[in-house]
Formats: structure tokens, sequence, C-alpha cells
């Protein structure tokens, strides 16, 4: 039998034996340009033009979506713009000139579904080489050894997972997957044995808070929400009563006097996004599309986050991030353990 891999639910993190803590205060959640260690999931129905502002106000660093473009002189955080391998292919090859280029943006996304392809890893080598000061992101991966890969090609920032996210159904169809808890652990020994600087961004199917927490302890430098925050009422999916869509400030007004609006969620790969992006050949499609009832603002739910946090790292007797980040104790479980807790 092959060496059985984990989920982020098959743990727990323990407290250490005696912590010098003496207060949840005392805990800083925040890296050192401010940003907390999260990032909203380039998808549609979760960050837009329309709805950015509100992610950089409350330190989440925002990736936009393929086709939905910001101004790169705008912002003084940093804001991932995605593109497709394609799109990078035919502008760093073909020197195709558009109205957006990618070599314009300083944090650039290459946002694709596999991220094992040689030739992905060799348009990284180009791109770091041609264009040293972007800041590069790539992913997904789903094996710790491409993560290896990429960071020894020059990647800044690789996601990791394939299929766990709630609007992918890769792994369902595809039978492709390395569960998130290992894959997150291996890649942070890589980083460390080989001393490398490409963060680790843990990518899809959180289900809350503690899975967040978790994917941190085990070495995620930043965790990529797409779900959750679509729950927001500040995501950008569309608000819908009753099977009915309604504009963004009825939505509002109506889910404070306690209806049940929903927020429409759907993944990249519906053939609804294909069709959006003008895909003259739609594919098979590995993602869903549903509807989702908002649950809270964008503001409380970060608040609770860094709460939840606070206390954490106050558990393990640590105050800074780069203590918490891979560096904390944490056991493996049963399923009626996790039962016990899991309310």
């Amino acid at each position: 039998m092959k060496n059985v891999k984990f989920d982020l639910r098959d743990i727990a993190v323990i407290p250490t034996v005696q912590s010098e803590v003496n207060s949840r205060t005392e805990c800083k959640t925040r890296y050192k340009n401010g940003s907390l260690p999260l990032m909203a999931s380039p998808m549609d129905t979760v960050v837009c033009n329309k709805n950015i502002e509100k992610y950089l106000e409350y330190n989440i660093i925002p990736c936009l979506p393929r086709g939905e473009y910001h101004d790169p002189l705008r912002y003084n955080k940093p804001v991932f713009q995605a593109y497709g391998l394609y799109e990078i292919e035919a502008e760093l090859y073909n020197k195709t000139n558009t109205t957006h280029n990618f070599y314009d943006y300083k944090y650039v996304l290459i946002d694709i579904a596999n991220g094992h392809m040689k030739k992905v890893i060799e348009l990284v080598k180009d791109i770091k080489e041609k264009y040293p000061n972007i800041i590069l992101m790539v992913g997904n991966v789903g094996h710790p050894m491409t993560y290896k890969n990429l960071a020894m090609a020059g990647a800044d920032y690789v996601r990791c997972s394939i299929g766990t996210g709630a609007g992918c159904t890769t792994a369902a169809n595809v039978a492709i997957n390395y569960p998130l808890g290992s894959l997150i652990s291996e890649c942070r020994q890589i980083k460390k044995e080989g001393q490398f600087t490409t963060r680790i961004v843990a990518d899809g199917g959180m289900q809350g808070y503690d899975d967040i927490l978790k994917a941190l302890a085990l070495g995620a430098d930043y965790v990529m929400i797409g779900s959750l925050f679509n729950q927001t009422m500040q995501s950008s999916g569309t608000n819908h009563l009753w099977g009915i869509k309604i504009p963004f400030y009825t939505a509002k007004k109506l889910w404070k006097w306690g209806l049940p609006v929903k927020k429409k969620y759907r993944g990249m790969s519906t053939k609804e996004v294909q069709r959006k992006w003008g895909k003259a050949k739609l594919v098979t499609a590995e993602g869903i599309t549903k509807y989702q009832k908002i649950k809270y603002n964008l503001h409380s739910w970060v608040e609770n986050f860094e709460d939840y946090l606070k206390s954490n790292m106050s558990y393990c007797g640590v105050t800074r991030l780069y203590q918490f980040i891979g560096e904390v104790e944490w056991i493996f479980i049963t399923e009626n353990a996790f039962k016990r807790f899991n309310k």
C-alpha cells in the first residue's frame, strides 16, 4: 500500500505545552506589507473591478479573473492580474500588442488548470528573464515536485491544489487529486530544504475558518478563497431572490431584513464562462454553477478570521505569522475525533 496522504480535516493544530502569550491581542496577523495571508480567487462571481477595493480595504490580495482588467497604476497594494497561458505566450513570443499587455502589470497570474506542463515551466523562466520585475504567480499544481520545478524556474507564488474547489469537478470526474493537507506540508518541506522564497498558495475547498488556519499551520503562505468570499454581501456574484435576479442595493436591503438572498457562484471552467471568454469550441466542463445564501458582510468575516487566527497563535505560543506558518505542531485525528468538535 502506498503512503496514504491526508486532508485538512484529518488533522488538528495542538497548543504548545506552555505559552508565554498572555493575550491574543499580542498576536499580529498581517505581513510587513499589511496584507493578511489571504487572496480572493480569480473568479468572476468573487472579484471584479467593481468590488476590488473592498478586498484591498480589508487587506486581502485580490486576483482579477481573465478578461477583467484593472489599471496597473491605480493601486498601491498588490493586485494580481490573471492571464491565460496562450494569451501570455502570444504576447511574449509573437509580440502581439493588445490593450492590456501582461508585462504592463507588476503582479501577474498565469491562470491554468494544469500547471505541470513543461512549457509552463519554460514560460516562467522566459518571463522572469525578460521581465524580472514582474511578481509571478502560477498554478494550479497537484504535486509537490511541480512546486519545486516552478520555484527553481523563478515563480514567486505557486497555487497548490487540483479539484478541491467548491466550483471545481476535476477530481470528481478526472480522478486527479493530491490531498491538500499533504500537498501543503510536503511543499513546505521542499521550500524549507531548498531555501526557496516561492510562496505556497493553498487554493480551493476551504469550508470554514478552521480549514484556513490548518492550511496556514501546515505551511501555506497564503490561502486563496472563492466560495466563502462569494457568500459575502460584497462579492461580485449576481444577487437572486426566489430565482429572480435583483440589483445589489435591493439585495442588500432585503438581506438585512432577513430574506434568503443568494449569490450566483460558478467555476471558471464551466461552459458558461467559456462562452463569456469567446471560445469558438466549448470543451467538457470541469466546473459547476450554483446559488449560495449570503451569510455575512466581508468586514465581519475578516474580523472573525483575524480573531480566530490570533486565538490559535496564542494557544501555540507565537505572536508573528513567520512563527506560525509551517512551524506549529499538529497531529492526525480520527473521523470520530473530528466529529466531536465539528459543530
